[in-house]
């Protein structure tokens, strides 16, 4: 029993790369909640949080309409925030980049998938995922969600709650693609609504798109800069 303690112990903080007292990790807590803000606080125009996989291939047409989307909201006078990865975090980068606008990567340190793309010309290296989160939700004026995974689904979750919750002010939510989001769609009416778990004003945070100059006008007249 004792062994079983000792490794389920050193388990616990495998992901701080050893063992760490709490009071000391505070101090990492700290600096990287002050390094994020210091940075983000520079930013001096309306930004807009795009995320999606980062398993999307550079010749995908996700990849494509994220760059062209990304390109667009930069030349309107907007800034483009990703999470600074590959995928659809990179083609968003890319875009804003290259139309000559802010292009921010908030990296996180992962073991697989996530290294800082090249098209960001602001970029911050997180290791928490709650604070990356923070600096997310405080520094966007609307969120676009592309196709992705477990890590898209988190951080549209996430919006929702804290704007459902009254923890944030209101801000447009964007879904892109109704072929890969309607089934979700489908399923919060068919479940949370029919059983009373949200209501419809709730499902009225979410708005999908499927055209690139329509997702682009709707913040327009939704972000006023």
């Amino acid at each position: 029993m004792d062994e079983q303690r000792k490794i389920a112990r050193e388990s616990k903080y495998c992901l701080d790369n050893g063992v760490v007292g709490d009071s000391w990790r505070m101090f990492r807590i700290m600096g990287e909640f002050t390094e994020g803000f210091d940075s983000m606080s520079s930013i001096n125009v309306p930004a807009v949080t795009i995320y999606g996989s980062a398993r999307t291939a550079n010749d995908h047409p996700w990849y494509a309409m994220t760059e062209e989307i990304a390109a667009a909201l930069v030349r309107e006078g907007y800034g483009v925030i990703t999470g600074g990865g590959p995928g659809v975090m990179e083609a968003a980068n890319k875009g804003a980049l290259e139309a000559g606008g802010i292009s921010v990567g908030l990296n996180i340190a992962l073991p697989h998938e996530q290294e800082s793309n090249p098209y960001c010309n602001l970029s911050i290296q997180f290791k928490y995922f709650f604070i990356r989160k923070v600096m997310f939700m405080k520094y966007s004026m609307a969120f676009i969600c592309m196709p992705g995974g477990f890590g898209s689904m988190d951080e549209l979750f996430e919006s929702l709650t804290l704007i459902q919750t009254q923890r944030i002010k209101p801000f447009p939510i964007i879904l892109v693609g109704s072929s890969f989001w309607g089934g979700l769609i489908d399923w919060m009416k068919e479940q949370f609504l029919t059983n009373g778990t949200i209501s419809e004003d709730d499902l009225g945070l979410i708005t999908m798109i499927d055209d690139k100059e329509e997702i682009v006008d709707f913040i327009k007249r939704r972000v006023v800069l």
